[in-house]
């Protein structure tokens, strides 16, 4: 009697943001890969059109997803999906952090207060939280990979005024993804990467630039390969930033 080996479990990919520009073409781009998405937004709607994309996909690819609507400020939901995402799989091998909100554009002095608090809330904290919720699950894989979704503006080279909540946010991000990077890398089988999208054609990218064709801008569908290759077990980088608009892998710059 011959017995048919097994076919191996999907990779468990988790994408926040999935519900729209760079976390739907990242979850999709996953599925076509052959992981197992954890589609998490807010929008339920936005959510079930993901999941029938997902479906639509090539059946021999076997792409299936799980929807959870959820607000990144609810941070006792975070820690329920981690006991949820442990009961269900006992690991997880991919996060791609995608979701992000861009706050208000004004002079520091005028920010709203609870509108500085959401920008930082999003962007930073809920993705600290994401770290502790799914750190135990990330170290169960043979290869977890973690990428957060940065940008320009927290560098040096292209800060600019008026964006200081948005940029602010996402230098602590970087800092956020760097250390976890370095705590992680010679105890666990753990990459971590941020990713530099550049101008892409996103909601936000017209909210923050309404003059700018968008027919002048690439996609998140065309970034959406590199984010799947940033997440697969051959990829061995951590602690670096992959700038798209450049196509390159970038080391950041030691401290004088």
């Amino acid at each position: 009697m011959t017995v048919a080996p097994q076919s191996p479990s999907p990779r468990v990919a988790l994408v926040t943001g999935a519900s729209r520009g760079i976390g739907r073409a990242a979850a999709l781009a996953l599925a076509a890969a052959g992981c197992h998405v954890v589609a998490l937004a807010r929008t339920q709607g936005g959510l079930e059109e993901l999941d029938d994309a997902i479906r639509a996909l090539d059946p021999g690819v076997g792409a299936a997803a799980t929807l959870v609507p959820c607000d990144l400020r609810d941070f006792a939901a975070i820690d329920r999906l981690g006991e949820a995402l442990n009961r269900r799989w006992g690991r997880l091998d991919v996060l791609v952090a995608a979701a992000g909100v861009l706050g208000p554009l004004t002079p520091l002095h005028h920010a709203d207060p609870k509108q500085w608090d959401e920008t930082l809330a999003i962007n930073v904290t809920a993705n600290w939280r994401l770290i502790r919720s799914l750190d135990p699950l990330l170290r169960q894989s043979a290869a977890g990979r973690a990428v957060f979704i940065t940008s320009g503006a927290a560098s040096r080279a292209e800060l600019r005024a008026y964006w200081g909540p948005y940029a602010v946010s996402k230098a602590a991000l970087d800092a956020l993804a760097r250390t976890y990077a370095a705590e992680t890398v010679n105890t666990s089988a753990i990459r971590v990467m941020l990713v530099n999208p550049g101008p892409l054609r996103t909601r936000m990218r017209a909210a923050a630039m309404p003059g700018e064709d968008p027919m002048t801008l690439r996609t998140p569908e065309e970034l959406a390969p590199k984010l799947v290759a940033l997440c697969a077990p051959e990829w061995r980088e951590t602690g670096k930033l992959y700038d798209f608009p450049h196509d390159r892998v970038m080391s950041f710059s030691a401290p004088a």
